[in-house]
């Protein structure tokens, strides 16, 4: 299997290449239209681009004013390239942030596989940029040095990764957050004065604007969306729903910092990005893309099962296979669909209920998670139980075999034990 990797792994580079050249990917689409139409007034959101809306920020849209101005395929195939590029590194940092010594290739042939990724590749979306970005920053916090301009490019393209931000705040990582913060400002200030018109109809009004997009609609695997199609309607979920994201958000958020207390800043990464697709009102499929160190957590960890089911759930995504397309309201009616239409959100819940397990305080104190074997976390380890006096012993010069501190009760020495009795006691 292993010399088979190279091969495989060529084969799904090049149906990325020709696929890009092939075929017209809508969501990039959109992007290219919308480089050329944000300097237009408030054309980028008052007007359907390839009869579907703009919902980025103002800044997606100015970063593609250079490929506006290239063909759609030619630019389409530099963003493809540029994505299979950014994965890579997300998949290559992730590795480091386990610490374990696993061939890239290994990985990545896997990765590709998953329907969140190649999903992105099919509509020639972002996620794929934003998940390296923020991995690139939080591999940098669990190292102890300077990050947060990462994070605040990927907020400033899609809003959902500054929850990163908040889980810097509650690590204490406030110069990180501020990095952050301070340069999605400057990136969304950016965008103002080049769209200043389309900047103030989208902060204004359109970003919270869920009417533009389709909640009901099976991709979208957020508990929003789940409980629309359940209830046959987003009118019928209530007010009362304000409070779900609230406390999944705040249970994450706490949780992954327990993570990040521990040294553990890969499982904090991955509850963060699973927290932020939890809460936002819309999650699509290919937004799922946090699969990749969640998995890589729970196989780090040694629960190879768990990996494997999840593995099977995003590759094979499922909710495909339920009945949506009649109507967007008929996935999620019958109690049997239900587990099948919510896949991905059921895994979600599971892997952060899972990762709330381990999180005990008392597992944490013993020290029985995971973690990874990058400098900080070694330094953040819990120092090994001081052995009391009456059991210390020192080594002997020959053979390393250890003599006890003083005599026995009768005033006879105690027979010397080897070296390796101490280690095993502790």
């Amino acid at each position: 299997m292993k010399r088979r990797l190279p091969f495989i792994l060529a084969i799904e580079i090049l149906g990325i290449v020709v696929f890009s050249l092939a075929y017209d990917s809508l969501d990039f689409r959109i992007y290219w239209l919308g480089g050329d139409a944000v300097t237009d007034g408030t054309r980028l959101y008052d007007r359907q681009l390839a009869a579907h809306w703009f919902t980025n920020t103002p800044f997606m849209a100015a970063l593609f004013i250079p490929l506006s101005g290239l063909p759609l395929t030619l630019a389409r195939a530099l963003w493809q390239l540029a994505s299979l590029a950014a994965f890579t590194w997300a998949c290559a940092t992730t590795l480091k942030m386990t610490g374990r010594n696993v061939p890239l290739k290994t990985v990545l042939a896997g990765a590709l596989l998953l329907a969140p990724v190649w999903h992105s590749f099919f509509q020639g979306q972002v996620n794929l940029f934003l998940l390296a970005f923020v991995l690139a920053d939080m591999h940098r916090v669990s190292r102890g040095r300077p990050a947060g301009v990462g994070i605040g490019v990927a907020t400033a393209i899609k809003l959902t990764p500054g929850i990163f931000i908040v889980l810097l705040l509650v690590t204490r990582r406030t110069k990180d957050a501020l990095t952050a913060a301070g340069t999605f400002a400057f990136c969304t200030l950016l965008a103002h004065a080049i769209a200043p018109d389309a900047s103030r109809l989208y902060w204004l009004h359109t970003f919270y604007d869920t009417s533009r997009v389709g909640v009901p609609y099976i991709s979208n695997q957020s508990p929003l969306g789940a409980l629309t199609r359940t209830l046959r309607g987003t009118a019928e979920v209530g007010d009362w729903y304000t409070a779900v994201p609230l406390i999944i958000g705040t249970a994450g958020i706490f949780l992954a910092a327990a993570w990040a207390r521990r040294g553990d800043w890969l499982t904090a990464v991955a509850v963060t990005g699973t927290t932020g697709l939890l809460v936002s009102p819309i999650s699509w499929a290919h937004h799922w893309v946090w699969i990749v160190p969640a998995l890589a957590v729970l196989i780090r960890d040694g629960h190879r099962t768990m990996a494997t089911c999840g593995y099977l759930v995003f590759t094979l995504a499922p909710m495909w296979l339920t009945p949506y397309t009649a109507t967007p309201l008929r996935p999620g009616w019958h109690l049997l669909l239900l587990p099948v239409a919510n896949c991905y959100l059921l895994a979600g819940l599971f892997f952060l209920a899972h990762s709330f397990c381990l999180a005990r305080p008392t597992r944490l104190r013993q020290g029985t998670s995971a973690t990874t074997s990058e400098p900080s976390t070694r330094r953040n380890q819990p120092p090994r139980p001081r052995v009391p006096a009456r059991l210390a012993r020192t080594t002997a010069p020959d053979g390393g075999l250890e003599r006890p501190a003083g005599r026995g009760a009768l005033g006879a020495e105690v027979p010397a034990r080897p070296a390796v009795w101490r280690d095993a006691r502790e």
